[in-house]
């Protein structure tokens, strides 16, 4: 294998191209975008799920359920009847307790618009300390609904 070393020397002087070969960096940015668009549907995720409509509920009436009232006066009442605010976590205990049937008791509170929320977490906190399971808020509908 004979190599010609003049004929190698001759090209070296030759000019050097200096323009910036954009093929590679045009396929590697392709690439790249591909790349892009396919993880971005996986890392942004939402959870698909049916929105409910408002609409009214009938609530059924149990005679298991309490029914605590809190008017704009922070008035705290057990089903219908007055109570202090400090014995209600125990009255609730107690209805836990006399439970036989299985059936825990739900609890409806009423609050009138114009309380201040302390009074009703005052309550809320009460049920959370009886352990009720199942607490819920009573409501008018809005006029004419959505």
């Amino acid at each position: 294998m004979a190599m010609d070393v003049q004929q190698a020397l001759e090209d070296d002087k030759a000019e050097l191209n200096t323009e910036i070969n954009t093929t590679p960096l045009v396929d590697v940015m392709l690439v790249m975008l591909v790349i892009f668009l396919l993880t971005i549907p996986v890392v942004v995720q939402n959870v698909n799920v049916n929105l409910p409509n408002y609409r009214n509920i009938v609530t059924e009436t149990k005679p298991e359920n309490i029914v605590i009232a809190v008017d704009r006066n922070e008035n705290v009442y057990f089903n219908n009847e007055p109570i202090d605010i400090s014995t209600l976590r125990d009255r609730l205990i107690a209805r836990q307790k006399a439970v036989t049937n299985g059936v825990f008791p739900e609890v409806h509170i009423r609050a009138d618009k114009a309380v201040r929320f302390e009074a009703v977490g005052r309550v809320i906190l009460a049920c959370q300390q009886a352990a009720i399971q199942k607490v819920g808020f009573i409501t008018l509908p809005v006029a004419g609904g959505i």
